[in-house]
């Protein structure tokens, strides 16, 4: 991993934390949430304030996130909001936090001037210790407060004030009077300054989790389903039908086109459409070159024709299917009908623009692993598990492809693989304010 990590690929935009202030207000929320500190001086944290090297010290990779279904969090800085979510175990999880940043972020600037802000995405379920269990989640609720409690401090006294102002003999109340005073102290003027934050609602109806060896869960769509990367069998019963396996491809391309959810890749005869298909295709050779020993040193595109002419009765049948796209898109030759058994058809498809998009792209990266730009793009975490199993010569070929054209233009090679599109988040706009501060 320390060629991905070279070339910002892994733990890229982790926000450094090394000076003793953030160390010790970072340690108070640690305490606060696990019971638990770092002797650690510097170290790096993700979007949620977890630290892959505070969970290689304790021995613990999810001292934040215990049972998988209630991530804690710490903030430090309103900076994590650029950072990603570390080993998550939901694909919202990084969509509410930094939803949440983002909404609450000048009143977040002042908290974490003097202190961290720690806090939970709480849903009603504590312990997903059967598949079924997770279907109870239908919403996230963040809760969050300074490890000195400001947030409940400051609501507390301005209760008392509203208390106080409404009362004809406020001013003979000299216990109300000294408990406002001493709180005023850790808060100040709540009246001129009033810090808030907004305790957000989401609601979760279409998710993706790592646990059960991954499923994919559509719930608000025409007609509902879970995929599941894993054993069908070993789920049981759940309260969501159908439950597709992954070999199933004819069933899941039915779901798909019952709930228009994806589009072709190829929208036009364009130089640009082959050369999506043909990075495509040159992954697949790559794949089969790193097998064989063939040289992936020179990566020019007449190299790679030359390797897959020399390793032409090995290539994937996938690759035959997009070559005939290419003919299409650039020599005039007839639309190739692709059905769902074709073992290209998945490698041609992207999600349709709308608020189910980045869910589907990411099961699209998994239903076309070969694509190893897409599977970084759109999961990392089955692009890291599958980057362990590759050939040296293949992990230096994917990284070198990443490094110059996805890490020199992500916005641009993100537009073109799906569309220029506003993004629409996985999660729908925040429900009103339902709990009270956390803690």
């Amino acid at each position: 991993m320390h060629r991905l990590i070279e070339r910002g690929l892994m733990f890229g935009n982790l926000f450094r934390v090394d000076s003793p202030p953030l160390v010790a207000r970072y340690n108070r929320a640690l305490q606060a949430l696990t019971g638990k500190q770092t002797a650690l001086a510097e170290f790096h944290i993700d979007i949620s304030g977890f630290s892959p090297e505070i969970g290689e010290e304790l021995g613990d990779p999810a001292y934040l996130n215990p049972r998988g279904v209630n991530r804690q969090f710490i903030l430090l800085s309103t900076n994590q909001v650029s950072a990603p979510l570390l080993d998550a175990t939901f694909s919202h999880s990084r969509t509410i936090l930094r939803q949440f940043i983002m909404e609450n972020k000048a009143a977040l600037f002042t908290l974490t001037a003097k202190d961290a802000v720690a806090g939970e995405l709480l849903n009603s379920v504590h312990s997903a210790d059967t598949p079924a269990r997770l279907f109870n989640i239908r919403r996230i609720t963040v809760e969050a407060d300074t490890t000195a409690g400001t947030i409940e401090a400051s609501d507390k006294l301005g209760a008392m004030i509203d208390d106080f102002t409404a009362r004809a003999d406020g001013w003979y109340d000299d216990v109300l009077i000294a408990k406002m005073i001493d709180l005023a102290k850790d808060t100040g003027d709540v009246t001129r300054n009033p810090v808030r934050l907004k305790h957000m609602t989401f609601e979760t109806p279409d998710f993706w989790t790592a646990l059960f060896g991954g499923l994919y869960v559509f719930r608000s769509v025409d007609h509902p389903a879970v995929i599941a990367m894993g054993d069908v069998d070993a789920l049981g019963e759940l309260p969501v039908s159908p439950v597709i396996g992954l070999q199933a491809r004819g069933d899941i391309a039915t779901f798909f086109k019952l709930n228009d959810l994806v589009e072709p890749v190829a929208q036009s005869k364009s130089p640009q459409v082959a050369d999506i298909l043909r990075r495509k295709m040159d992954f697949m050779v790559a794949d089969i070159a790193s097998k064989l020993g063939g040289d992936l040193a020179q990566t020019s595109p007449r190299q790679m024709r030359q390797l897959a002419r020399q390793h032409a009765d090995a290539l994937p049948e996938a690759w035959h299917t997009l070559a005939a796209l290419v003919r299409w898109a650039e020599d005039g030759a007839p639309w190739p009908r692709i059905t769902s058994d074709d073992a290209g058809y998945f490698y041609t498809l992207r999600a349709r623009p709308g608020r189910h998009a980045d869910l589907v792209n990411m099961l699209l990266s998994e239903l076309a692993p070969l694509d190893a730009r897409q599977l970084f793009i759109c999961h990392k975490q089955a692009f890291y598990a599958a980057y362990a199993t590759w050939p040296d010569a293949k992990r230096e070929f994917v990284v070198e492809m990443l490094s110059k054209e996805y890490l020199a233009d992500k916005v641009g090679t993100r537009d073109a693989l799906f569309g220029a599109m506003p993004h629409v988040p996985q999660t729908p706009p925040p429900l009103s304010k339902r709990r009270g501060p956390w803690g």
